[in-house]
């Protein structure tokens, strides 16, 4: 009896590279061209345009598959991508054979529920914009000290606890008040809004601080609510706003006095360092004291000065007399000077008026004579005795005219040596 088995038949043995050759054409057979969905995770752009990121299941499954997109497909997309973000992407599915991977070749990706949730938020920010929600000139002023500050977010994030953190290495003196709200699901705005209504109406805190932490566009979703959004523009109490990563951007964000990039960032802008304040109390204490000593170092020299001249007030009473003295002695000297001064004015205005005087009766004698002489040349007299004579009617009514006179009438004339009464033959007018 045989108890030997018979051999097995003989199989091919594969190379590597063989293996993965003929894989690859399976795939290319196969999937050629598929669309394939998923999220977005640790996407990066290389200098040479190429991009490189990994695609993960939406539905939250542990699945995930290496993806490449080249610069040519990269120039064609109309949206920024990153990470969190829900895409639809059409290309081929390939295996990377130096390394043995699987990976989606990418030739073109648009972007699935998180797109409309985009165009949604783009649509929602040009409403509450034109409303001026955002106006810049209605933000309120952060208080430089705050003594409470209050908190909105869930009592279970990470965000209340990096905040909370960063307030009592900062400042530990500020007292901290939760207002404890939803912060994501279809509930969160209504608890958003109440949690902000009642920080409000309770008005006892300084500032409020609106967090939470990073997450998908879905998950931020909340704040960008637009009642959310007019609480949060309509709040009595500052707020600073600290949603998500630096990348993330709300509506809430913009309404805000301040945002902030991260929760842990947005308590740090609410609540200045105590240990810088401190310090800089240290300088101005430093800065004080200094002003001071040099105010007592002045006030010392001087008093010092005083002392000294009151210590010897002989000497001050030797420097006034000998300035009365000098006083006195410039007044008997100036006395005489002046009077000699005046004397010589006198004695110069005395010559002016002997030297004025017979020059001022010439020419007085000279006026005199040449208006007695005018006055001559007016006299009646001196006319008459050109052989003129003064004629009138015997009345005093002087005749100047022959229109005056008729034939028979009597007329009385006066002469150079007397008198004459006479009696008009006739007369002859002239034209």
């Amino acid at each position: 009896m045989n108890d030997r088995l018979p051999a097995a038949p003989q199989r091919p043995v594969w190379s590597v590279a063989a293996l993965l050759a003929a894989a690859s054409d399976s795939l290319a057979s196969r999937f050629s061209s598929c669309v394939v969905g998923g999220e977005i995770s640790g996407f990066t752009r290389a200098a040479s345009g190429h991009c490189y990121f990994s695609l993960k299941d939406a539905q939250g499954q542990s699945a995930l598959i290496r993806c490449a997109m080249f610069r040519r497909a990269a120039s064609l997309l109309d949206f920024a991508p990153g990470d969190g973000a829900l895409v639809e992407l059409r290309g081929r599915l390939t295996l990377y054979e130096p390394r043995g991977e699987l990976q989606f070749v990418v030739e073109a990706m648009r972007r699935a529920g998180a797109g409309a949730l985009f165009e949604q938020f783009l649509r929602l920010k040009a409403k509450l914009e034109a409303l001026g929600l955002f106006d810049p000139d209605a933000k309120r002023k952060m208080p430089a000290f705050p003594r409470r500050i209050g908190v909105v977010t869930s009592t279970a994030g990470a965000a209340l606890h990096d905040v909370l953190t960063a307030l009592a290495r900062r400042a530990p003196h500020i007292e901290v008040i939760i207002y404890p709200s939803l912060v994501q699901g279809d509930q969160a705005p209504a608890a958003l809004v109440q949690a902000l209504q009642t920080a409000n109406a309770r008005d006892e805190v300084d500032l409020l601080l609106l967090v939470r932490g990073g997450g998908s566009l879905e998950d931020l979703w909340a704040f960008n609510d637009e009642q959310v959004v007019r609480a949060v523009a309509g709040s009595r109490l500052p707020i600073i706003c600290g949603v998500g990563h630096e990348t993330d951007l709300t509506l809430a964000d913009l309404a805000a006095d301040l945002r902030a990039p991260t929760p842990t960032a947005a308590a740090e802008l609410a609540a200045p360092s105590l240990q810088s304040n401190l310090e800089a109390l240290s300088g101005l204490a430093a800065a004080l004291q200094r002003r001071i000593e040099l105010g007592l170092d002045s006030a010392t020299l001087r008093l010092d000065r005083l002392s000294l001249r009151l210590s010897r007030p002989s000497a001050l009473l030797s420097t006034q007399i000998r300035r009365l003295a000098l006083l006195r002695q410039r007044l008997s000297q100036a006395l005489p000077r002046l009077q000699a001064l005046q004397n010589q004015r006198l004695n110069n205005l005395a010559r002016q008026v002997s030297r004025a005087t017979p020059v001022a009766l010439l020419n007085q004698g000279l006026r005199l004579d040449a208006l007695q002489a005018r006055l001559a040349a007016l006299d009646p007299k001196q006319v008459l005795a050109r052989g003129y004579a003064w004629l009138d009617d015997g009345q005093g009514h002087a005749l100047t005219s022959v229109r005056q006179l008729h034939a028979g009438s009597k007329i009385h004339a006066v002469l150079a040596d007397g008198e004459a009464e006479m009696q008009l033959v006739s007369t002859t007018a002239r034209s």
